[in-house]
């Protein structure tokens, strides 16, 4: 960590940094545990005013305030620095830590909101994701993710101009394909392995969340993309929350394809010829 950088968590804090080791991952920032002189460990992200983690500090103390799941605590936020409560993990995602995931997003989907979407904008790996609310689930979906995300990646070269135009077309008969929920949930947004902190087989933390108000199937198809979770998150997951016929045999697909879509602008590659794929598959 640059001096500069540690005289910015120390003035933030108003504690000396006694050590600092380098974390990986992430899109966005560089990221630090830091061991503070009052005994503390945190967690600093490092970036530039333009990475908006103001923001992600927001998210963190709006998914704490509005539902029960565990997130760090935010301790200092601006637009350039974030810091946050370090959780201890490291344990693998087993059986266990699959059906306490299940037990604590079934109870944030049942976090309901006054319409889909949400008051202020938000991001998922560091991209924009609009959020002004809809009525309706199907216009939301297509407008603020697919339509959104298809044409950002359309633009870095993710997708080309005829997936594209098999996008909107499966947009434009979005109703015939998935339903409207009973009410907009909290959903967390960005449910991958990367995101969950397990410890002695619970979820400690879920941490950089991408939140707003939708339909409960698109986080659970974003647990299938990268096999978050398996068996035992989805049969404890059905115990208290109703998965409704349909959504392994069709409707799964329609809404992998934002998380392909986001990963398609992010990293090219083949998650665009995924999205491709898929649309293939459902007659775009």
């Amino acid at each position: 960590m640059s001096e500069p950088a540690r005289r910015a968590v120390e003035a933030a804090l108003g504690v000396r940094v006694r050590s600092a080791s380098r974390l990986a991952g992430g899109c966005v920032a560089q990221a630090w545990r830091l061991d503070l002189e009052d005994g503390r460990t945190v967690v600093a992200k490092l970036g530039s005013p333009a990475d908006r983690l103001d923001l992600e500090g927001w998210i963190l103390r709006e998914l704490a305030a509005r539902s029960r799941i565990p997130v760090p605590g935010v301790l200092h936020e601006t637009p350039d620095l974030l810091v946050i409560e370090f959780v201890e993990g490291g344990d693998p995602i087993d059986a266990s830590v699959e059906r306490h995931a299940a037990e604590l997003l079934a109870d944030l989907h049942a976090v309901r909101g006054p319409s889909f979407g949400m008051e202020r904008d938000t991001l998922i790996g560091g991209l924009p994701q609009p959020n002004a609310p809809c009525d309706t689930w199907v216009a939301f979906y297509a407008e603020r993710r697919l339509l959104h995300m298809g044409r950002e990646a359309l633009s870095r070269g993710g997708i080309d101009a005829g997936v594209m135009r098999r996008l909107e077309s499966l947009c434009a008969r979005l109703g015939e394909i998935i339903d409207e929920p009973p009410h907009p949930s909290l959903l967390h947004g960005d449910v991958w392995g990367g995101n969950v902190i397990a410890r002695a087989g619970r979820v400690a933390a879920f941490i950089d969340p991408a939140i707003y108000h939708g339909h409960p199937e698109v986080e659970l198809a974003f647990i299938t993309l990268f096999n978050t979770f398996g068996r035992a998150f989805f049969e404890r997951y059905a115990e208290l929350r109703t998965l409704d016929h349909g959504f392994w045999d069709r409707r799964r697909d329609v809404y992998l394809l934002y998380p392909l879509l986001v990963h398609a602008r992010l990293f090219g590659g083949g998650y665009g010829a995924q999205a491709a794929s898929i649309l293939l598959g459902l007659g775009f």
